[in-house]
């Protein structure tokens, strides 16, 4: 749902890097360029940020009665 702080396998920080991968991947740059760039190099780390889904906004409309 939320992008993780940690990496699961690694435990290295990774939070702080989502908003801008997020906004330079919507702007259409290469989604492996810029992880290089952010430099994340672990096959962990760049596994994580390519098989997040956000569902924040999706889990968000059902409330608890």
């Amino acid at each position: 749902m939320i992008i993780p702080i940690r990496c699961f396998s690694c435990g290295r920080p990774v939070a702080h890097l989502w908003e801008a991968f997020n906004e330079r991947a919507a702007k259409g740059e290469d989604k492996g360029k810029v992880m290089d760039d952010l430099g994340l190099e672990r096959y962990c780390c760049r596994a994580l940020f390519l098989g997040h889904v956000d569902l924040i906004d999706v889990a968000s409309k059902f409330k608890k009665a």
